[in-house]
């Protein structure tokens, strides 16, 4: 079982157990979808202590701002055009390790939580918690606070067995797009009796029933999308 004792819960929404602050919290929001970049906006404009500085649509926009903007809180989309948000998030840490990042995804999948917590992030938000649990979490993460909320950090716990390897995920993906087995081995360079081994493990690892079972299972989990 994973170890969660050092994950707060959700922080409160009581404006009086806030701290005062002198100036505002700046914030840069990357997420290519304009109508939920506008929601955020919307959102940030109503708190005093939350100035948004910065937008960017794209993994690439999102490095440009940053390093333009140096904001202190980055709200990061898993899924941008050009770049998974985690790569891009490991990239600005590289040269800012500083910087505090809450992801935002509509995917509740472990394997991508434990990505994004081993990158660095200090939050983990689904967008549909968004406008209960934004503005709480960004004054939490920028005090210094790790925050996940209690039904990811259960799922963690719950889902913490059969991790697959890469090579696993790596079969598992192009059986997902449709690959005999004979077809895997064609394309990873290995024989018909290793893509069978490979993937008797992964029906193991996810107690799953058949090869359709163990894709639905690792999209769940969030091994990769679809």
């Amino acid at each position: 079982m994973s170890d969660l004792s050092g994950i707060p819960p959700m922080p409160s929404s009581d404006p009086a157990a806030l701290p005062r602050r002198a100036t505002p919290i700046r914030i840069l929001t990357v997420d290519d979808h304009p109508l939920l970049r506008e929601g955020i906006a919307g959102t940030l404009e109503d708190e005093p202590d939350l100035q948004l500085v910065a937008e960017a649509a794209s993994g690439q926009e999102a490095l440009a701002c940053f390093r333009a903007h140096r904001p202190d809180i980055t709200l990061m989309d898993v899924r941008l055009p050009d770049m998974d948000g985690i790569d891009c998030m490991a990239e600005l840490r590289r040269d800012f390790p500083d910087a505090r990042i809450i992801i935002l995804t509509t995917y509740r999948g472990d394997v991508q939580v434990r990505r994004a917590l081993a990158g660095g992030a200090m939050g983990y938000l689904l967008k549909s918690m968004l406008r209960k649990d934004l503005v709480d979490t960004i004054r939490a993460v920028h005090d210094g606070q790790r925050c996940i909320p209690l039904e990811v950090a259960r799922m963690l716990n719950e889902d913490n067995e059969g991790s697959l390897s890469p090579r696993e995920i790596e079969v598992l993906r192009l059986v997902a797009e449709g690959r005999s087995n004979k077809r895997v081995g064609v394309e990873l360079g290995v024989s018909e009796e290793t893509v069978k081994m490979h993937m008797k493990s992964v029906l193991a690892k996810l107690h799953a029933n058949d090869r359709t079972h163990a894709v639905t299972i690792a999209l769940k989990r969030g091994y990769f999308s679809p």
